[in-house]
């Protein structure tokens, strides 16, 4: 499994802890990358409001996720996101994940 995500149907970014983008798949690449330069190497921070800034470190220090759902370009998405952690579980950065919605998205009760 040489990189199981990179061509997932859904956006995957992953920083470290002090922001610097480590990870990008390919539907993030698409996303996200300006002009055609990658994000990679690059701190996420100065691309946020001080909101969402604010709340990425509450995130990693207080080992929490996010959900919500966003309308972009004509499509909805659900966006993940979720510190990840070291094999001692020390959390290292976070992971979002950006998912398009269907239409018509089915729910069911299990």
């Amino acid at each position: 499994m040489n990189d199981w995500a990179e061509h997932m149907h859904c956006a995957i970014t992953v920083c470290d802890r002090e922001g610097t983008v480590i990870y990008m798949n390919e539907r993030s690449r698409e996303t996200f990358n300006k002009n055609g330069e990658s994000m990679v190497g690059k701190n996420l921070f100065p691309c946020h409001q001080k909101r969402s800034q604010d709340m990425i470190r509450h995130m990693m220090e207080s080992d929490t996720t996010n959900c919500y759902t966003i309308s972009k370009n004509g499509a909805k998405k659900i966006i993940f996101q979720s510190p990840w952690k070291d094999d001692n579980g020390e959390v290292q950065g976070m992971v979002e994940v950006s998912i398009i919605l269907p239409e018509e998205l089915p729910h069911y009760q299990r």
